[in-house]
């Protein structure tokens, strides 16, 4: 609903032009992807910013509606200056309804924050299509302490356009929010949208086929969403049942797109725990999922993964291999078919996990070439990664001896985990910092370990 007062924005409505709402609505979407952001722009969203009831757009809207129309400010586009609604919104609610990121510093990162205009969509497709449990338990949105298996859906409940979009919208958001501040405090809130999209597909009565594939889809991607926050945040158990989880629907739904990104983050973890041969099985087994798709950039991101699986193996030249038919399918460049969840998917993100390969090789001197690359490619939108990419350089240079600018890197990283809560990235931290705890000496490091020491409770 139109708050009292909203003055309608007929800047924005002339730029829309002759397109309809849900036309500009998709470019909106376009052009998000084209600068690696990730909005759930519809219709709806459009309308609301026509009203006046959104006064200024929140940072992710900002960047994606400034680069669609180049050299043009706020103000041009009809918005309200962020500090003036940031000063009301303190003086009412303490929060910005209206400009949702305008904080200065970061609040803690829980589904229930407005990280995005489309969280107040999720709470209203769940609200309204069915009972209040079944919305709580959907989007942990602070309505009570009832569970999925406590919200009791009607029986034959129907399912439609509403629910399968309120999925999907859950997808974006939680990846959103993991972009900015790691896995570490949203795991526990995820798994309650992620217990209802199962639900809608136990209990619900789908009576279109492209719906039920969207539904399997949904909730597959949103598994794998809350695995790896399970994953980031160091719950190994949970990332495997849940990557599992998601590899069962897509088989059940057919869904080969699905179950390549099911067995590329079971690669991973893999990897990550210590089971480089089951890297590689999964790794493999992800690009004959994939081989049809006509995507040569996750085919590149699979081929990474099993190169990481070879170099925890040893098998140096296997590796080799696979970073060879990684670098040529990247350079294939993006496609119309490439996932939506690969966004983050970059020459940044290649650089890192080649590093990965030749630090688990031992070349340190070449892991942090990589590295140091992948630092100076990478978005500073996404917080998360730039920490965890500095913290692969703050290792590599350390374990290479070049020890002043790993603790010039690692200083870097301890800026960051202001934002970001990740067990993998304070482990790599850790790591680094006991390896130039034996290489004392430079006051670079004297002044990193002693920060590194004063922080350790907070990171």
């Amino acid at each position: 609903m139109v708050s009292t007062g909203a003055v309608p924005n007929l800047a924005f409505r002339r730029l829309r032009g002759p397109r309809s709402a849900g036309e500009f609505a998709a470019a909106v979407r376009r052009s998000a992807r084209e600068i690696g952001e990730q909005v759930a722009c519809d219709a709806r969203y459009i309308g609301r910013v026509e009203s006046g009831e959104i006064r200024c757009p929140n940072y992710a809207y900002e960047r994606v509606f400034l680069h669609m129309f180049p050299g043009a400010t706020l103000a041009d586009l009809g918005f309200s200056a962020r500090e003036s609604v940031r000063g009301r919104a303190a003086r009412t609610t303490g929060n910005a309804p209206d400009c949702p990121d305008a904080p200065d510093t970061p609040p803690p990162p829980t589904l229930q924050s407005d990280t995005d205009e489309e969280s107040d969509v999720l709470r209203r497709v769940f609200m309204t299509s069915g009972t209040t449990a079944m919305a709580a338990a959907s989007l942990g949105l602070g309505l009570g302490t009832t569970t999925i298996a406590a919200a009791a859906l009607p029986a034959r409940r129907r399912v439609g356009e509403a629910e399968v979009t309120a999925v999907e919208k859950a997808v974006r958001q939680i990846r959103l929010l993991d972009d900015r501040h790691g896995g570490g405090g949203l795991y526990r809130r995820a798994a309650q949208p992620l217990r209802a999209a199962y639900a809608l597909l136990d209990q619900g009565t789908i009576t279109r086929r492209s719906t039920s594939d969207r539904l399997h889809a949904g909730a597959g991607e949103l598994a794998i969403s809350v695995g790896w926050l399970a994953h980031d945040s160091g719950r190994f158990d949970d990332a495997r049942s849940h990557y599992a989880e998601a590899l069962a629907t897509a088989r059940v739904a057919g869904d080969p797109a699905l179950e390549a990104h099911a067995f590329c983050n079971a690669s991973f973890l893999a990897r990550d725990t210590g089971r480089p041969r089951e890297a590689v099985r999964a790794a493999e087994a992800g690009q004959r999922a994939a081989g049809p798709l006509g995507s040569p950039r996750l085919l590149a991101l699979l081929a990474l993964r099993e190169a990481g699986g070879r170099a925890g193996l040893g098998d140096r030249s296997g590796c080799e291999r696979a970073l060879g038919r990684a670098h040529t399918a990247f350079g294939h460049g993006a496609s119309d078919a490439d996932p939506e969840w690969m966004t983050f998917f970059r020459e940044a993100e290649l650089e890192m996990l080649e590093a990965q390969c030749w630090s688990a090789l031992g070349d340190w001197p070449r892991a942090a070439r990589h590295a140091r690359r992948a630092t100076q490619l990478q978005d500073p939108h996404f917080t998360r990664n730039l920490a965890l990419y500095r913290a692969e350089l703050t290792t590599d240079l350390a374990r290479a001896g070049a020890t002043a600018e790993a603790a010039t890197a690692g200083q870097q990283v301890l800026d960051l985990l202001t934002q970001v809560q990740s067990s993998r990235i304070r482990a790599m931290l850790a790591a680094a910092a006991q390896v130039l705890r034996a290489q004392r000496g430079s006051p670079e490091v004297t002044e990193f370990l002693e920060r590194y020491g004063d922080a350790g409770a907070q990171v």
